[in-house]
């Protein structure tokens, strides 16, 4: 949830017995020692911290200019220029040695990671400060590479779940599993815990990853309309509306496969294909962009909306008030099943 988690919703989440998260992959050491110490000022309780594990992109000037061409008619309606090139707008995991050095020192309690996995040397020097560790996992294959590794858990990120898709190479088909078939697999093919991630928006979804074999469930769209969320006014309003209904895989935005609410910036990637985008994140420097050139005029149909399939089920209650509710409703899920 780079981009909506704050120190103050992972706080909330887990002073009221969940795990809260952060997501530092959009950020760099500082900005995350920063957000690791506005959790801590609120909770004395353990959290997450997620990172991207991206690939580096290699620099490929004639992409980046035919992306850049693509979208000059849209920057061009809200009286702006296009950008003249595009940049790494922030690093992956895999090298930032600052990130590495920063999270030995601050040693939270849990860190999970994105896209891929860190060198066995980065595994084991966060594995030696005591740090459990997390990895997504959309296929068999990138779960049984997670287990090998020596992660500690693996995260089932099904085909409904908002935001970025956790595929380790997005060169290869994507297998579009759902969150219960992939939690199920999971659970039967690997020996370590899995936690269930995508279209979980309610206590009852809880309790059916659970009775699956999962030892947790992820949410994140779950918690985009709580007041400690910084989504913005127009990104509530549309996860709050009829228009949650709507979503929609797409690279356009950042570069890489993610699954949005509907919006101005979604039908354009209807029209193009992936090979015409710029690679990610670079991509998203031209979005970033895009999206505060048109919001300046009072368009916000450009924003990273991301929400999973299961949005319309979103309501609008304080972090604490959520976990609380989602617990109650995991109970009444289980007591009426007779589990």
């Amino acid at each position: 949830m780079a981009g909506t988690s704050t120190p103050a919703m992972a706080a909330a989440v887990s002073n009221a017995g969940g795990l809260g998260s952060i997501g530092v992959g959009a950020t760099d050491a500082n900005g995350a020692r920063k957000m690791i110490a506005g959790v801590r000022a609120a909770s004395n309780r353990g959290f997450n911290v997620n990172l991207f594990c991206h690939t580096p992109p290699v620099v490929d000037a004639a992409r980046d200019a035919q992306w850049i061409e693509t979208l000059r008619p849209v920057f061009a309606q809200y009286g702006a220029e296009a950008p003249s090139h595009l940049r790494e707008i922030y690093k992956s995991f895999l090298e930032d040695d600052e990130m590495l050095a920063m999270l030995l020192a601050e040693r939270p309690s849990v860190v999970s990671f994105h896209f891929g996995l860190p060198s066995a040397a980065r595994i084991a020097a966060l594995k030696g400060a005591g740090i459990v560790l997390l990895a997504s996992a959309t296929n068999l294959g990138d779960a049984r590479a997670i287990e090998a590794a020596g992660i500690d858990a693996v995260v089932a990120q099904g085909y409904e779940a908002g935001g970025h898709r956790g595929v380790f190479d997005p060169a290869l088909p994507d297998q579009k599993l759902g969150t219960m078939a992939l939690t199920r697999l999971l659970v039967c093919e690997l020996k370590i815990p899995v936690i269930a991630a995508g279209g979980i928006m309610d206590g009852a979804g809880v309790a059916a990853a659970l009775v699956l074999g999962a030892g947790a469930a992820q949410l994140g769209t779950a918690f985009i309309a709580c007041p400690e969320s910084s989504a913005d006014a127009a990104y509530r309003s549309l996860l709050l509306s009829a228009g949650a209904e709507s979503t929609v895989m797409t690279a356009a935005i950042s570069g890489r496969p993610a699954r949005s609410l509907a919006n101005k910036f979604t039908a354009i990637g209807e029209t193009v294909s992936q090979d015409e985008i710029a690679a990610y994140p670079m991509a998203y420097d031209a979005g970033k962009q895009l999206n505060a050139a048109a919001k300046a005029k009072g368009e916000t149909g450009f924003g990273a909306q991301w929400a999973g399939q299961a949005a319309p089920l979103a309501h609008a209650l304080p972090a604490a008030e959520l976990v609380a509710q989602l617990k109650a409703e995991m109970e009444a899920a289980f007591k009426a099943a007779s589990f």
